[in-house]
């Protein structure tokens, strides 16, 4: 979709003051897919270099803002964590063509805070943090699970930009189970549940995503039994933070959550006793 309000383009790397109108520009596919006439001008990530996947010193893996779903994809299918299956278990979630995969970044997908958004839900689950660079050079560091914040709401300050976001070594450690449903064989997600099992400490984790406006993650220092993941997430999410749009009702996005929850349980733990 042509964007007919911008007047003009310019480049990140340009250091120049922010303004009322802009907005930052990565891969451009939620940007171009609807009108957007509050934008005058974009901010063009394009160029500046970033390298989409850094593995740190102590092992963490940051991922730009910048990563396309097509780099993630392949890093996930030849990394040797013990978590790397789920990198690509979360972008195929996007059922998505050719164009998206190829030009849909992490930080996009991160910053649009949609329900069911994917790399929430990866990112999430695996404890990611986010980079947030302002616009006098100051930064501060913020919990995916806390940066998203609503439907389509995050913890972003104006003119402040998403760089990155770091998945620890520990957490790319972890045994992980994946669980997605939706209402079509190729519709939106309408819940996304992630498990992961610590094996150093036998912690066990749930992150509930697209079934709920945002991302909650039940933490259990030993694994649940069935009843308790029951009720932990029944008493985490109010009933007016499950989602409600045409891809399910509430009731039966939490349906969904329990049953797969419980699955993902029984998995992670090997145990079939309710």
């Amino acid at each position: 979709m042509d964007l007919n309000t911008v007047l003009e383009t310019r480049d990140a790397r340009r250091r120049e003051p922010w303004r009322p109108g802009d907005a930052w520009l990565g891969g451009g596919t939620y940007l171009f897919s609807e009108p957007q006439p509050h934008i005058r001008r974009l901010v063009d990530l394009g160029r500046t270099g970033w390298e989409p996947l850094t593995r740190l010193p102590d092992g963490s893996l940051e991922i730009a803002a910048t990563c396309t779903i097509a780099q993630l994809s392949r890093h996930g299918r030849k990394a040797p964590d013990r978590a790397a299956p789920l990198f690509e278990q979360c972008c195929r979630a996007f059922l998505a063509s050719f164009k998206i995969w190829n030009m849909a970044t992490v930080g996009g997908n991160l910053c649009n805070a949609l329900p069911a958004g994917p790399m929430i839900s990866l990112t999430a689950a695996l404890d990611g943090s986010c980079l947030l660079l302002a616009q006098d050079g100051t930064t501060r560091r913020l919990p995916v699970a806390d940066f998203v914040t609503g439907a389509g709401r995050k913890d972003l300050r104006e003119g402040e930009l998403l760089r990155s976001v770091t998945l620890p070594a520990a957490a790319l450690a972890r045994r992980t189970a994946f669980r997605q449903t939706s209402l079509y064989g190729l519709g939106r997600s309408a819940a996304l549940i992630i498990g992961t099992l610590d094996p150093r400490d036998g912690s066990f984790c749930l992150t509930v995503t697209a079934a709920t406006t945002r991302p909650f993650r039940l933490w259990f220092p030993l694994p649940p039994g069935a009843a308790e993941l029951e009720g932990a997430v029944r008493s985490a999410v109010a009933d007016d933070e499950w989602f409600d749009d045409i891809h399910g009702l509430p009731a039966w996005r939490r349906h969904m959550t329990l049953r797969l929850g419980e699955e993902i349980r029984r998995e992670l733990t090997q145990d079939g006793t309710r």
